[in-house]
């Protein structure tokens, strides 16, 4: 069991909560594999719920995973603004969205953490300024 911080990402934890979506499976054995919470951002739970619109199970799973605190959102983007605009603004060209800044402002917050996704832009990506950002997604399974 990783005992590392996990901070989860839009894709995966739709995957988690879709057992329709093509990487549900690798989503969930991935995550038995982690201890619980998992930290996110409310702008990844908005986007997960938008994304899940027309999945009513699996809007109750996500709810459950919340109600049952295995997701645990703790980001404030108030007292983050200053780092999520620099963020922002260096990755405008991909272009950024605001809940990967997040998730990129919460892996610079903890540092033994790593990014839980599917999003190949976190490649990209670097914590303050020039860290790689460990990973794991299927391309890098064990980060």
């Amino acid at each position: 069991m990783l005992t590392s911080t996990i901070i989860i990402d839009t894709d995966p934890l739709v995957a988690l909560t879709d057992e329709k979506d093509l990487q549900h499976h690798w989503a969930r054995q991935t995550s038995e594999q982690f201890k619980a919470p998992l930290l996110t951002c409310d702008a990844v739970l908005s986007e997960t719920w938008f994304l899940l619109r027309h999945l009513p199970k699996a809007q109750a799973k996500l709810l459950a995973l919340l109600r049952q605190g295995l997701i645990h959102s703790r980001f404030d983007s108030l007292a983050e603004t200053d780092s999520l605009i620099e963020l922002l603004q260096k990755y405008a060209d991909l272009p950024m969205s605001f809940a990967d800044a997040c998730l990129v402002r919460m892996c610079e917050l903890h540092p033994d953490s790593l990014i839980f996704t599917l999003d190949s832009d976190f490649t990209i990506y670097r914590r303050r300024r020039t860290e790689l950002i460990p990973q794991i997604s299927p391309a890098n399974p064990t980060h």
